[in-house]
């Protein structure tokens, strides 16, 4: 059974940054993506940035030249650095990584608080 667990979240001021980090049982290799989905107080989850086993890093216009999504294949680590932070970042952050063979299969972890005061 994967499982994945994150931390570093926290209380920070607009305009501050945070490292999310997600650390899986597993490594992470053998997942076909990898990445980071957010959700805010009643609203849906929302995809934040991912990547592909095989392919480039994409972001969330939302978040796109202020949030950097790193792996690191030694420690199967998956760190989000989150910069210029805004309130509108507020949310329960969660990592993801999923398969697609032999079927999909998507696993997620307990999810971290990330509030942002104004």
């Amino acid at each position: 059974q994967v499982q994945l667990v994150e931390s570093g979240g926290g209380l920070v001021q607009a305009g501050g940054s945070l490292r999310l980090s997600c650390a899986a049982s597993g490594s992470i290799s053998s997942f076909d993506r990898m990445g980071w989905y957010r959700q805010a107080p009643g609203k849906q989850r929302e995809w934040v940035a991912w990547f592909f086993s095989s392919g480039p890093i994409n972001y969330a216009d939302s978040v796109k030249g202020r949030f950097a999504l790193s792996r690191d294949n030694v420690k199967n680590t998956v760190d989000l650095q989150m910069n210029r932070l805004n309130p509108e970042d507020t949310a329960v952050y969660y990592c993801s990584a999923k398969k697609w063979v032999p079927a999909p299969l998507e696993y997620w972890g307990q999810g971290t608080q990330v509030t942002v005061s104004s």
